[in-house]
């Protein structure tokens, strides 16, 4: 018990301090290293699997709010493209994965892992679920979402302003998002109770990632059919804490010295990435009548919170592009790890 206690603390204060420094992801990303530092050097570090199983039930209700009727009502718009995106995703996924797994020690299952379009704080825990190493999911993840967030944009926005593009002319209808909230305490304890009893379900299912789909689904239905479901960012916080905390307590030396191997499979992520954002991105702008720079920025591997600031900065008005990171999210989290589990079974 003490060991759980001070593994926690530690884990809550390396996350707060790299929250505060504004590092992408910097609550999970803080406790990783600081509970994997405090194991490297002790040994003691420790946090039981339920820890894993809070943190998947807390992610998938989290995502299941910030879903909206009007995203639902909006796909319909958006469906083509947003197919499009999805199957050019699961490729992308799939060929980086397996080209990683050629080039690199990991195992099938953590190479796939590591390329899945998901993210930051879900995909390391649903992989460490699936027999996958959490550890380097969660590096390569972090490589992802930086990337995502502080290089991207600013490639969209001048690949936007080349001669190719910045002759055309879009007429569009400029979507704005509604957000709702229920904020109350007793909608946030009636969340907290449906995501736990579907979330439990979801874990006795054995279905891979079952915990946070189930979670999920079950929160999307809750706020879709009484409008009552409600967490908090702190809620969110915790869970990531918790998923930073269960990776960082099963880090050992060895793995450090690993990290090594990880240059090339992230150069890997990032080119295909890069390519898939560019070259899709300018399908979907042409065959769709999509704009520019909403095409690539749905393309972006980043997440819906991300996008609404960066899209903002870029000069993107529409909220299209938060919608289909939103339904990405929702539909990589609750179809890939399934598709993975399914390919792995065969070639393994």
């Amino acid at each position: 018990m003490q060991n759980f206690i001070i593994t926690l603390i530690i884990g809550t204060l390396m996350g707060y301090i790299l929250f505060k420094l504004k590092v992408p992801g910097g609550m999970m990303v803080g406790s990783i290293v600081g509970v994997s530092l405090f194991n490297i050097f002790t040994g003691m570090a420790y946090m039981p699997v339920e820890g894993k199983v809070v943190a998947q039930i807390i992610a998938g209700a989290y995502i299941g709010v910030g879903l909206e009727k009007g995203d639902v009502k909006r796909l319909r718009n958006i469906f083509k493209p947003m197919i499009t995106i999805l199957i050019a995703l699961l490729i992308l996924n799939i060929s980086v994965g397996l080209i990683i797994y050629y080039i690199s020690p990991m195992d099938l299952v953590t190479s796939l892992m590591c390329s899945i379009p998901g993210g930051m704080s879900d995909i390391p825990i649903i992989s460490e679920e699936m027999g996958a190493d959490s550890g380097k999911v969660a590096v390569m993840q972090f490589v992802r979402m930086v990337f995502g967030i502080g290089i991207f944009p600013s490639m969209i926005a001048k690949v936007s302003k080349s001669k190719d593009y910045k002759d055309e002319k879009i007429e569009k209808e400029s979507y704005k998002r509604e957000i709702t909230k229920a904020v109350d305490n007793k909608n946030l304890v009636l969340t907290i109770i449906v995501a736990v009893i579907f979330g439990t379900i979801g874990k006795l299912s054995g279905m891979p990632s079952g915990v946070l789909v189930f979670s999920m689904i079950s929160i999307i239905a809750l706020k879709f059919l009484t409008n009552k479901a409600y967490l908090p960012r702190w809620v969110r916080r915790l869970a990531q804490v918790l998923s930073g905390t269960y990776i960082g307590s099963g880090i050992i030396y060895n793995d450090v010295l690993e990290i090594k191997f990880l240059m090339g499979p992230a150069i890997v992520l990032i080119l295909g990435y890069a390519v898939t954002c560019l070259f899709v991105g300018s399908f979907v702008h042409k065959k769709f009548n999509m704009p520019i720079k909403d095409a690539m920025l749905a393309c972006t591997p980043a997440g819906a919170a991300d996008m609404a600031l960066i899209s903002a900065d870029i000069g993107v008005e529409s909220a299209d592009v938060i919608v289909m990171q939103v339904i990405r999210l929702v539909v990589v989290l609750s179809t890939f790890p399934q598709i993975i589990s399914w390919i792995v079974s065969i070639l393994v």
